[in-house]
């Protein structure tokens, strides 16, 4: 099975380094002083699976690569827009995607399409349900210097083919397998729009009050004006996945008390607020509000966050 991880990252970077070390073929696409480090030097990852060097084949664009059967989609998901020729090109190969960041994806809502997510449906239009994986990742990640990457948190990620009878669903199989095979926990959901829920109503409270505050996750939390905004922002997001029918009732007390355990941890947004670079404001906050919209359940909290991190946003976006 050929493999290309689009962003080496945190994420992406991870699972390249694990395949290509168990032997699978695997490519990356980056850019820029990472890609070099990469292309000169391999990937150097420090985290669960030890601390290593592997050799990666990196392009600059999927025009460099041959053939192959599967791109892990491990960009922010408010980047995938602005990569469409690129996924134009992947689609007319007749590969299959995953679809691994955090947010709404883009086969979460096609008729009508999110306008937070994809507008006007061109993403969703590239690949429909039958040639997507979705995927949710329970694992963290960041850059730590041009070719190395730090990885903690578990090395779980929870994939399911988005339609049954595609080319997906066998592929999704083999990728469990393999994943497995490079030391990596990964699984395949029965009920994947219930556990991306649950994961984006975490994203919209914590990576939130954390960009606007700068606090990682456990002061965040022991601060009881933090803590009650985290709650009620993650509580609008949830009475929204109950009006959707992809969510039942679950305990946030207890959300927050298994998050708070992660003492020192930046959220992917805090990160991001801390480096100045454009944050996934509308896949994670706008798609929530836009979705709340259409099933009439209102989200105060997370639109006046939404407006807030805009704000904060159009300071430093380059």
């Amino acid at each position: 099975m050929r493999v290309v991880v689009i962003g080496a990252g945190g994420i992406g970077g991870f699972i390249a380094s694990a395949l290509a070390r168990s032997g699978a073929e695997v490519a990356v696409v980056a850019r820029g002083a990472h890609a070099a480090a990469i292309a000169r030097s391999g990937l150097r990852v420090r985290g669960d699976l030890g601390t290593y060097t592997v050799p990666l084949h990196v392009v600059s664009s999927l025009d460099e690569l041959d053939a192959f059967d599967v791109a892990f989609l491990c960009v922010k998901a408010h980047q995938l827009p602005s990569l469409h020729d690129a996924l134009q090109r992947l689609s007319l190969r007749g590969a299959c995607v995953v679809t691994l960041h955090n947010g709404v994806p883009f086969w979460f809502s096609r008729r009508p399409p999110l306008e937070s997510v994809d507008p006007g449906g061109l993403l969703g239009a590239l690949f429909d349900d039958r040639r997507t994986i979705g995927g949710v990742v329970h694992v963290s990640g960041h850059i730590e210097a041009p070719g190395s990457i730090v990885q903690s948190g578990g090395t779980r990620y929870v994939l399911a083919p988005i339609a049954d009878g595609g080319s997906a669903e066998a592929l999704c199989d083999r990728l469990i397998a393999a994943m497995h095979g490079a030391g990596l926990a990964p699984e395949r959901s029965a009920d994947l729009r219930a556990v991306l829920w649950a994961k984006l109503a975490n994203n919209v409270g914590l990576n939130a009050v954390s960009a606007l505050t700068r606090l990682s996750i456990a002061p965040m939390l022991a601060f009881a004006e933090t803590r009650e905004l985290v709650a009620r922002l993650i509580g609008e997001t949830l009475a929204v996945g109950r009006a959707l029918g992809v969510v039942g009732e679950i305990d946030i007390e207890r959300r927050m008390r298994y998050a708070a355990r992660l003492s020192d941890v930046r959220t992917s947004m805090l990160q991001d607020v801390l480096a100045e670079r454009t944050m996934e404001i509308d896949p994670i906050l706008g798609a929530t509000v836009e979705l709340g919209e259409r099933v009439s359940v209102p989200t105060p909290t997370v639109g006046t966050m939404l407006h807030l991190l805009r704000g904060l946003q159009s300071g430093f976006t380059r």
